[in-house]
């Protein structure tokens, strides 16, 4: 029982290290740190196995060349290096005899790891698996014997060689699950990247059609009318209809244009207390001239009577919140009542833009802020998505209640100015 709880004990400690494998290689581009992560991780699987050793037949075995083979082959010559120095080091520390006999008879299990070592990355993982349990058992064997033979005890090598046997079998199972678990988490990881690169490749593939499909409406139809201003005797009159035409199609592609790049505008700059109270004001001044035109009334209400400021770029909350009330005036074709609210709860203010307009689906309301998706039939949907993008950026929360026919509510919370 003591020597299987030993052996339990051992196993477990050389499996440790996988359990933080996953974090190391996160930083794997930086060649240093990651080295430098992976030797401190395989060290101290090293001396812990050395401080509990298995005693068989007078002859203490442990599982120091499982940590030494796996860390070698993986972390590169330097990983390798440092580990052999580390087991010297602590065997010299915990007082085991002939420390120079047994630097000797380590020696030959170093050549042997250069000799694999370049070979080791280009191999399949059966291979690899098989050359891990190859060079930990040499490293045994090979330092056992060697170092017995200068001593004089070779005989405890040949003693009960079916438990010696045994060790050597468990121990090549041990490296082979190492070894496969690691390459495993690696090809997980090689998905993953390969996912995310595909996304983004999808992303930009998507966006560059969205912009050449957006843009060349307008464009088709300037082109039609130039060619009538070619190739017709028009009077004044149609002139200047398609004049005008032509004008607000170049003023349409400006704004897609203009959505686009918003997309690609660095983080606000401009950090500062904004008053919400005010801002609700200022967005219905801004908005009074639309909504008059579209037979639409604004009502504001505030709770001025409790000053409360925000933190964020005063401009572009501006540009998300006018976004909005255009969005919410122009889902009222046939007018209606556009609604500004601010409610002070527990130190956050609660924004309300509410209309009695078409409304949305619950389907809608979920993909609104997605890219090219937008209840309009003109719209990019990026506008939206910008306003929602400017308002998680200064932590607020956006949630949505719509009901076809019914009208839309939008309640965004922000927190208090630190």
């Amino acid at each position: 029982m003591g020597y299987l709880k030993d052996l339990l004990l051992n196993i477990f400690i050389i499996c440790s290290p996988l359990v933080f494998y996953p974090y190391i290689h996160k930083v794997k581009n930086n060649t240093k740190l990651f080295r430098l992560l992976l030797y401190v991780l395989f060290a101290i699987a090293i001396i812990t196995t050395m401080s509990f050793p298995i005693n068989l037949n007078g002859l203490l075995y442990d599982f120091r060349s499982i940590p030494l083979a796996i860390g070698s082959l993986f972390g590169g010559i330097q990983v390798s290096i440092l580990l052999y120095a580390t087991l010297l080091l602590y065997r010299y520390f915990i007082g085991s005899p002939n420390d120079w006999i047994y630097v000797f008879s380590l020696v030959p299990s170093f050549m042997v790891f250069l000799y694999i070592y370049k070979r080791y990355s280009a191999l399949t993982l059966t291979r690899k698996i098989s050359v891990a349990i190859i060079y930990c058992t040499l490293i045994k064997l090979m330092t056992f014997t060697i170092y017995l033979s200068i001593v004089g005890q070779l005989g405890l090598l040949l003693n009960n060689p079916w438990e010696t046997l045994q060790t050597y079998v468990i121990q090549g199972i041990i490296a082979g699950i190492c070894v496969y678990a690691i390459e495993l988490l690696h090809t997980f990881f090689q998905m993953q990247e390969e996912i995310i690169r595909s996304e983004k490749m999808k992303i930009v593939g998507d966006m560059a059609a969205s912009v050449a499909h957006e843009i060349r409406n307008p464009l088709t139809t300037i082109k039609g009318f130039i060619q009538l201003f070619a190739t017709a005797d028009l009077d004044k009159e149609k002139k200047m209809l398609y004049q005008k035409i032509c004008f607000e199609e170049l003023e349409r592609a400006e704004v897609i244009i203009a959505d686009y790049l918003s997309l690609a505008k660095p983080d606000p700059e401009v950090i500062e207390a904004i008053d919400i109270h005010y801002e609700m004001h200022h967005l219905s001044n801004v908005l009074m001239t639309y909504a008059n035109y579209n037979n639409i009334q604004i009502q504001v209400a505030t709770e001025e009577e409790q000053a409360f400021h925000i933190q964020g770029d005063r401009y572009k909350l501006r540009q998300a919140l006018i976004n909005l009330g255009k969005n919410a005036i122009e889902a009222m074709p046939g007018g209606g009542l556009l609604e500004l609210r601010t409610v002070i709860r527990d130190q956050h203010a609660w924004v309300t833009l509410s209309d009695n307009g078409s409304g949305m689906s619950s389907e809608q309301v979920k993909r609104l802020g997605t890219p090219y998706y937008s209840t309009k039939e003109k719209g990019t949907g990026l506008g939206i998505m910008v306003s929602f993008g400017i308002i998680k950026k200064m932590n607020g929360k956006i949630s949505i209640k719509s009901e076809p026919g019914e009208g839309t509510e939008f309640h965004l919370i922000f927190p208090k100015a630190n």
